[in-house]
Formats: structure tokens, C-alpha cells, sequence
């Protein structure tokens, strides 16, 4: 009976060993299948990436192939025209048509015209730089004066100057020329900007509305020019910019941009405008150099 018993038991014993095995090795098995599907599926997207870097690269290799085959072209049309040249001018020669110094004289206007090229590509460099040296100036004035409004400040290239428009609401009360307290700190903002470039000089130019200036013996006149003043004292006194830099200058109320019909427009035409002024000198300089 005892025998019996522990047959059974033992029996028992190795059939739930059995079925919890038979469970492991399905969720190992469910595990290896997952994993199996998921490095397939990363092998297929790394397929589709390989073909397409395969196709890119094909593109590529005939791109190359076509625009060596365009310098081949220019290069062949290159010696072509200078033996066409040569050709030439010993034909003149062999003529008596010319003399040999005539044509030694051809030959050397034909060296002019290259080196005529090389000037005129050396000032689109210089004009390209300039640009880029506005580009750059413009950049920094607007991050010095980004807390401030478009209607108050506005910085912008105009034909290869800079120009910055200040609102004279910003800077001056009706009918006056004195520079507020809070504008010095705008124009300081500037100031900063401007003393960093150390090459440039500009023009501070006031402009009005049409509505005639009431002050004692003065008109529009007299207060836009006071004003580019006052902005001067400003820079040179507080600071620190050499007064040899700076103009002062008043366009009164003949360089409207706006109608003065309204308030609006009459707004916009009283500003102080600071122009970047080209380094005339230097272009010159330059024409002498090269000429």
C-alpha cells in the first residue's frame, strides 16, 4: 500500500515538472519569435536604406560624369579660341595689311582686356564684401534693439546704404530739439553698435512734418537741423564717439515718406535718421590702385 503511494506521488511529481517545462519553453519560444520578427523587420529598413544610399550615390557618379564632361567641353572650346588667337595674329603678320609691331601692339590690347577682367572681378569682390560688412552691421543693430518697437526703430539697407529711422516721439517732445533722458539709452544701444566699427562715419539727419514750427524766428529748418544736433552732443558727450565721424545734417519737412494728410503719416515723417555713410575714400583708393 505504501509502495503504492509513493508511486503515485512520484508519478504526480513528473507530471507537473513536465508541464511547467513544457510553459517555459513556449514563453522562451514566444520570446525568440518576437525577438526574431523585430531584428527582421530592422533588417528590411536596413535594406531600404542601403538601396536608397546605392541609388543616391549612382545619381551622384553621373552628375559628376556630366559636368566633367562640361569642363572637358569648356576647356576644349578654351584652347580652341586661344589658337584661334595665335592663328590670327600670325595671319596679320604674314599680311601687309599690318606690321609685326602692329600686331605686337593687338597682342598687348588683348592682355589689357584680361587684365581689365580681373579689376572688374576685383571690385565685385570688394562690393560683395561691403554688402556682406552691411549685412552684418544691420544684424547686430537689430539684436541691440530688439526690445523695441518696428514704429519706434527701424534699421534696414537702401541701395547699399544703412539706414536707421528713429521716431521722434522717442526722442524729442513736441516742438523741441532736447534729447529725453530715456531716448540717450536708445541711442546708446546704437552707440555701442556703431563704436565697434571703428572704419565707418555717418550722417545724423532730422527730418519734420509740414506743419510750421512755431519757435521764435526758426521754422522746420532750423528744429531738424537742431535735433541731428542734439543727437551728435549725445553720441560725442555720453558716448564717446569721435565727433570727426559724425555729420549733422536737416532735410526739414522735404523728405516725406508718408503723406502728411494724416496723423499717422505726419508721425511717420518727424524721425532722426543715422545714415551709414559709404567709405567713398576708400573706393577710390582702390580705382587708383587698379587704374
Amino acid at each position: 500500500m505504501k509502495l503504492r503511494h509513493v508511486l503515485l506521488l512520484a508519478f504526480s511529481s513528473l507530471l507537473l515538472f513536465s508541464c511547467v517545462s513544457n510553459k517555459k519553453f513556449k514563453a522562451a519560444q514566444a520570446k525568440a519569435q518576437a525577438r526574431f520578427d523585430s531584428l527582421m523587420n530592422e533588417y528590411s529598413k536596413l535594406q531600404g536604406d542601403l538601396k536608397n544610399c546605392n541609388d543616391q550615390t549612382a545619381d551622384l557618379t553621373k552628375q559628376k560624369g556630366a559636368l566633367q564632361g562640361q569642363i572637358d567641353d569648356l576647356n576644349k572650346q578654351v584652347a580652341f579660341l586661344k589658337d584661334n588667337n595665335t592663328q590670327a595674329l600670325k595671319q596679320l603678320e604674314d599680311l601687309s595689311v599690318i606690321s609685326s609691331s602692329q600686331a605686337e601692339s593687338i597682342r598687348k590690347s588683348l592682355e589689357n582686356i584680361g587684365a581689365k577682367d580681373a579689376y572688374i572681378r576685383d571690385l565685385q569682390t570688394a562690393m560683395a564684401r561691403k554688402d556682406s560688412l552691411n549685412m552684418a552691421l544691420v544684424m547686430n543693430l537689430k539684436g541691440a534693439t530688439a526690445d523695441m518697437a518696428d514704429s519706434d526703430i527701424n534699421i534696414k539697407i537702401d541701395r547699399g546704404v544703412v539706414f536707421i529711422d528713429i521716431s521722434d516721439k522717442l526722442l524729442f517732445k513736441t516742438g523741441s530739439s532736447n534729447v529725453s533722458k530715456g531716448a540717450q539709452n536708445v541711442l546708446g544701444k546704437v552707440a555701442n553698435v556703431l563704436k565697434n566699427q571703428p572704419d565707418i562715419e555717418f550722417m545724423v539727419e532730422g527730418n519734420t512734418d509740414n506743419v510750421p514750427y512755431k519757435g521764435k524766428g526758426m521754422d522746420n529748418w532750423d528744429l531738424s537741423v537742431s535735433r541731428a544736433v542734439s543727437v551728435i552732443h549725445v553720441l560725442q558727450h555720453k558716448y564717446n564717439i569721435p565727433p570727426v565721424k559724425m555729420i549733422a545734417a536737416g532735410r526739414g519737412e522735404f523728405m516725406p515718406v508718408a503723406g502728411n494728410d494724416s496723423r499717422e503719416g505726419r508721425a511717420a515723417n518727424r524721425r532722426t535718421r543715422i545714415v551709414i555713410l559709404p567709405l567713398l575714400d576708400q573706393f577710390f583708393k582702390l580705382l587708383e590702385k587698379k587704374a
